[in-house]
């Protein structure tokens, strides 16, 4: 599930990219560590 989850994230993030949205790569590092986190963590 937790697979699925990141999967749907960086595609919202490769949309966001698209947008060439500055902020993309601050959003990408801090769900990035999140994720990472969680995954540890279960």
């Amino acid at each position: 599930m937790s697979a699925y989850k990141t999967f749907r994230i960086k595609q919202f993030l490769a949309k966001k990219q698209k947008q060439t949205c500055p902020i993309f790569q601050c959003i990408w590092m801090k769900t990035g560590n999140k994720i990472r986190y969680s995954s540890k963590r279960k």
